[in-house]
């Protein structure tokens, strides 16, 4: 089984599961009509996981923060567009990660750290990397190792193993094929536990591995 990233619990809200039930449609079909109450109640449900989504590809809160609004702001606007026949979770997250990655390219904010060249070579790693006195905590260990992988795979792997988004969703958000989506799940958590072996190697200290099982094990049980 492929592996995938160490567990990290996320608060849940009631966007947690994309309302699939006659309430939130006749929410949007009043929004879409000019009703700002309705619209307030949509970015209530929907406000935290928009903001957490962001978060994992941004790590500054103000700029978080500018993303999540700008996010709700082109969703109004746009409500005009929307087709009905859609769910509106995996749209409004379209838009979202869709400004979000726009934002890290224009920005050139994206770490791109390579453990090795494409001539094999091993380059000088992060000097605050391979000091083992450095305190590592999980959550940072794992968004670096996360702006290492292409961005492509990295949306697919935090949509799916942090934000517990189904297959589905994360196609509809997207815009790819359900098949897609499994391909590039599967590459991107085989390129996440390379690259988490290797840094546990680099910074001199065990992080959690994984099990047969594809779940995260203990540190003292060190890298499978």
């Amino acid at each position: 089984m492929s592996p995938t990233m160490p567990r990290i619990d996320v608060p849940q809200d009631t966007s947690d599961d994309f309302d699939s039930s006659g309430c939130e449609a006749r929410l949007v079909e009043s929004a879409r009509s000019g009703n700002e109450d309705a619209f307030a109640e949509l970015v209530h449900r929907y406000q935290r996981r928009v903001q957490r989504v962001i978060g994992r590809f941004v790590s500054d809160d103000e700029t978080v923060a500018d993303l999540t609004q700008e996010t709700f702001l082109r969703a109004f606007v746009r409500l005009s567009q929307f087709d009905p026949s859609r769910r509106f979770g995996p749209w409004l997250f379209q838009i979202g990660v869709n400004l979000t990655l726009d934002h890290l390219r224009q920005k050139k904010r994206r770490i791109w750290w390579s453990l090795f060249s494409q001539t094999g070579q091993e380059k000088s790693p992060d000097p605050e990397m391979a000091d083992p006195r450095v305190k590592l905590d999980l959550q940072q260990e794992v968004q670096t190792v996360l702006e290492q992988i292409p961005e492509k795979y990295r949306t697919v792997l935090v949509l799916r193993d942090l934000e517990n988004f189904s297959t589905s969703e994360i196609a509809a958000v997207l815009g790819r094929t359900e098949a897609t989506i499994r391909w590039r799940l599967s590459e991107a958590r085989q390129r996440f536990s390379i690259l988490w072996a290797k840094r546990s190697s680099l910074a001199g200290t065990t992080l959690p591995g994984f099990a047969d099982d594809g779940t995260a094990v203990s540190s003292e049980a060190g890298v499978e």
